[in-house]
């Protein structure tokens, strides 16, 4: 997880977004980038592109390629004890040991600056190494 968050929070200081990404870790420990892509549009809808990751990652898992990964995304949640939506980097993190979460990190952008609020996370939905 700490290796994805400095490209989610570098495309948002400078773009104000990112597309979904992802990433895993290798039996011996090497952090692999993991990236998606639609042939069919320049502008992919972030399910998709979920769903592509989700799919990449599942397939390495089956191959025993990774043993961790993760899937990096931006979204609007209501932190526990706030009234309000905050826009959040959401990183779903599964590791082959049956661990799997999905932690919540809000921020704001002031003057292209991060400034993070109280991070949560809740149980992650098992959807990669279950299905290998």
């Amino acid at each position: 997880m700490n290796a994805m968050l400095p490209l989610a929070e570098k495309m948002l200081r400078k773009c104000g977004e990112f597309y979904p990404f992802g990433g895993c870790m290798k039996p011996d420990g090497t952090i692999v980038d993991v990236g998606a892509a639609d042939p069919d549009t320049d502008h992919p809808k972030s399910k998709d592109l979920i769903y592509i990751l989700q799919s990449s990652l599942q397939e390495m898992a089956h191959r025993h390629e990774c043993k961790a990964t993760a899937v990096v995304f931006n979204v609007a949640v209501t932190p526990p004890n706030s009234g309000h939506k905050s826009d959040a980097i959401q990183v779903c993190i599964e590791h082959a040991d049956g661990y799997s979460a999905e932690v919540f990190f809000p921020y704001r952008l002031v003057d292209g600056e991060m400034v993070y609020g109280e991070t949560f996370a809740q149980q992650g939905k098992h959807d990669i190494f279950a299905v290998s």
